[in-house]
């Protein structure tokens, strides 16, 4: 098990409870997602934490595979799943560069909160393009930390990079604003196609964009 791995079982069990305070984030930008996903649609959630967006969005597609690295976060979203007895949802650990997934496999990948913290987003940009179908959607929420952000929430972030610094959180975790994202998908040969600034203490940064060919 690495690091960035047992960091996130170690936060698997109080994660919803810490994420509370962005439900308003969260609850509008599952709003938006659902307006560019259809009834036939396969989807897969990258970074699907204990399953929420993936079980509330079920019932909007005809399936959705749903991945993490952390088992934790694996097993709370199955318990999520078989609750509300959802069945057009799978959960396993897994990664996006896992070699069973097929190129052109899904009409659309959901990266919800967690571009910021991947270790490079250039590659996993490149591998989205890659799974996506022709013209498939990445549909994609992100906090921007070098945005507006209320004071209380600036000086968390601040301890957390200093956390970060010394090891204590060992994934990276990056202070975007929404144009370094725009440059981002921008150069993964996507068109970006609808996007929305979400604030409620933190500046989110909603995206979907357009799988295009490459030039």
């Amino acid at each position: 098990m690495n690091k960035s791995e047992a960091f996130w079982d170690s936060s698997a069990g109080n994660y919803d409870k810490t994420e509370e305070r962005f439900e308003t984030i969260h609850r509008k930008s599952r709003e938006n997602a659902r307006r560019h996903l259809k009834g036939g649609d396969i989807v897969l959630d990258y970074g699907c934490g204990t399953g929420t967006t993936a079980c509330e969005l079920s019932n909007e597609v005809k399936q959705v595979q749903a991945i993490d690295i952390s088992s934790k976060m694996i097993e709370l979203a199955k318990e999520k799943a078989d609750a509300a007895n959802i069945e057009n949802v799978t959960f396993a650990q897994g990664d996006l560069f896992d070699d069973g997934y097929e190129g052109e496999s899904f009409d659309a990948i959901l990266a919800f909160n967690m571009l910021h913290t991947v270790p490079n987003p250039q590659n996993v940009m490149q591998r989205i393009h890659e799974l996506l179908k022709p013209e498939g959607l990445l549909i994609t929420v992100t906090p921007c930390l070098r945005d507006k952000l209320a004071f209380l929430v600036g000086m968390q972030i601040k301890l957390v990079q200093v956390l970060c610094s010394v090891g204590i959180i060992p994934i990276p975790i990056r202070r975007l604003k929404s144009t370094d994202l725009n440059e981002l998908i921008k150069n993964g040969n996507f068109q970006i196609t609808d996007t929305e600034q979400i604030y409620a203490g933190a500046s989110s940064y909603f995206l979907v964009a357009k799988k295009i060919h490459k030039t």
